[in-house]
C-alpha cells in the first residue's frame, strides 16, 4: 500500500468513528473561518455522526481561553504565533497547516475617500484595521512594513497610514463590519472575508501581489480532549478531498 492509499484508508477510517459513539465536539477557530468551517461542519456531522459547535473568534483570543481551561476538542489559528505557543505549553497536539489566506483593501461602496492603495495615507481617511495581536492585524502591519522596504510610496508610507487609524477590532470580521456599516473609509481584510453577504456593500481596493502576505493556518487537536478519536477524525476531514473543496469555495487557498 503506498503512503498516499495508507493516507486515504486512515481518514475513511476515522470518517467512521462515531457513528456507534457521537461525540459532541467543540471546534476553537478563527473568525475567518466562520463561513467556511459552518459549511465544512455540517457536511462533517452528517459523514459521521457527531455534533460539532463552534466557538468563533480572533485567533489570539482562542488561545488566551484554552491557556486560562477552556474546553475544546480542536484549535484552528490563522496564524502560528497564535498556535505554536500552545504546542509548546502541551495543551494542543502538534498540528498541521490546512489553507493560506491573503490580504485585501476594502472601502464602502459609494465612498470615494479610498481610490488606491496610496490613498490610505491621505489626511483624514478613516482607517479600520485589527489589533496587531489579531493575525490579520500582524500581517496588515508586514504589509505596510514591505511597502515602507520597496520605498514605493515613501520609506514613512506605514507610518502615515498608521495615523489614520479610528478603530482596532478584536478580529476580522468586526473589521469587515464596520466598512460594511459605513464606520470608515477603507480597511484591511482577508480575501474570504468578502463573502457574499459582505461583497455588494463594498469596492476592493488593489493590493500589489508583491505586498501582500500570506497567511498559513494550522489546525491541531486539543490535548485533553474528551473525544479525541472523533476529534482527530474533523481534522482529517479538513484535511480531505470534500473538506478542502468546502474550503476552496469560500476562497481560501491549499497549504503549500
Amino acid at each position: 500500500m503506498t503512503s498516499i492509499s495508507r493516507r486515504l484508508a486512515l481518514i475513511a477510517l476515522l470518517l467512521t468513528v462515531g457513528r456507534t459513539d457521537a461525540a459532541n465536539l467543540t471546534v476553537f477557530a478563527a473568525a475567518s473561518l466562520t463561513d467556511a468551517f459552518t459549511e465544512l461542519g455540517r457536511a462533517f456531522d452528517t459523514t459521521s455522526g457527531h455534533k460539532t459547535t463552534f466557538q468563533f473568534a480572533g485567533s489570539q483570543l482562542l488561545r488566551t481561553q484554552l491557556e486560562n481551561g477552556a474546553k475544546a476538542d480542536v484549535y484552528a489559528s490563522a496564524n502560528d504565533a497564535q498556535f505554536a505557543p500552545l504546542v509548546t505549553k502541551g495543551l494542543v497536539q502538534t498540528g498541521q497547516p490546512f489553507v493560506r489566506n491573503r490580504l485585501m483593501v476594502i472601502a464602502p461602496r459609494g465612498n470615494p475617500a479610498v481610490q488606491t492603495l496610496t490613498d490610505l495615507a491621505k489626511p483624514g481617511v478613516k482607517l479600520v484595521l485589527a489589533d496587531k495581536t489579531v493575525p490579520v492585524g500582524d500581517y496588515t502591519r508586514r504589509m505596510l512594513t514591505a511597502i515602507d522596504q520597496a520605498a514605493t510610496y515613501g520609506k514613512d508610507f506605514s507610518a502615515r497610514v498608521l495615523k489614520n487609524v479610528v478603530s482596532e477590532e478584536p478580529n476580522v470580521r468586526q473589521v469587515a463590519l464596520k466598512i460594511q456599516l459605513g464606520q470608515g473609509d477603507a480597511a484591511v481584510v482577508y480575501v474570504t472575508d468578502v463573502t457574499p453577504a459582505l461583497k455588494p456593500s463594498v469596492r476592493i481596493i488593489a493590493l500589489p501581489t508583491r505586498f501582500n502576505q500570506s497567511a498559513s493556518y494550522p489546525l491541531g487537536v486539543v490535548k485533553g480532549s474528551a473525544s479525541p478519536e472523533a476529534a482527530q477524525a474533523f481534522v482529517a476531514y479538513v484535511l480531505s478531498a470534500k473538506g478542502q473543496s468546502i474550503l476552496k469555495k469560500w476562497g481560501f487557498q491549499p497549504p503549500k
